[in-house]
């Protein structure tokens, strides 16, 4: 089970899965579009598409039953919407987490494999209180049972729905200036396909209790602007709320 099977990295990682031929791997997310465009693309029986949420632990737990191993990627991921939705932020990345350990204990799932960030390390914005939070759950979820539980903490994803490279380029595209935040922030970049075989990875290696840390190359935003388009015209908006 995947849960936010239909996210970026979700959707990355059953792409990978999917070479490993498993019996069924069930995407479980909100997003009816989502889903029948995934279903479209992917064209792949072993797919079962599970409308849910993880704050509704019923749902879960049926969505759970006869489980190998569990993938949770679901949360609500951008900081200045984490910010502005504090409450909101915590009922998915922590209430709706606690839900998935408890569901998998209940099911006797085999492993479950949570995706953190970064931002957990010493948290400034509620986004990574809430992570730094999860992985604290999730690592305690193994005095329970038989169940295995780890965590993965990435960086941003270089090819996420929403990424910076995204946003400049729509930009460029209605011919308007590239909006930054600071030009002297940096961030730690991996690229999708890379943290979706490191997902892979970390399923066969981990005994619970792990906290899996790939590999990240950190890039200033204007480095990365001069690689993107160093002559392009430039707007600096500055830093928003919980960066």
């Amino acid at each position: 089970l995947v849960t936010g099977g239909t996210g970026s990295l979700g959707q990355a990682f059953i792409k990978e899965a999917l070479k490993l031929n498993p019996k069924a791997i069930r995407v479980f997310s909100r997003g009816e579009y989502e889903q029948s465009e995934m279903e479209r693309v992917f064209n792949d029986k072993r797919l079962r598409f599970l409308i849910g949420d993880v704050r509704d632990k019923e749902r879960l737990y049926r969505a759970m039953n006869g489980v190998d191993m569990v993938v949770h990627t679901a949360a609500l991921k951008r900081v200045e919407v984490c910010e502005y939705n504090p409450m909101e932020a915590h009922k998915t990345n922590v209430d709706g987490s606690e839900n998935v350990i408890n569901c998998a204990i209940d099911n006797k799932v085999d492993k479950v494999l949570a995706i953190s960030s970064d931002k957990a390390v010493h948290p400034i914005n509620v986004y990574g209180g809430t992570k730094q939070l999860m992985e604290k759950l999730v690592i305690g979820g193994n005095i329970y049972g038989d169940t295995k539980f780890s965590c993965i903490r990435p960086g941003n994803f270089q090819t996420s729905k929403g990424n910076v490279l995204e946003l400049w380029r729509q930009e460029l595209e209605k011919g308007e200036e590239i909006t930054i935040t600071d030009i002297e922030m940096s961030r730690y970049w991996i690229v999708l396909d890379r943290i979706a075989s490191f997902v892979t990875q970390c399923l066969g290696m981990m005994k619970g209790g792990e906290i899996f840390i790939p590999k990240m190359s950190r890039v200033e935003l204007k480095e990365l602007l001069r690689l993107f388009k160093p002559d392009a015209k430039v707007k600096i908006i500055g830093k928003r709320p919980g960066e």
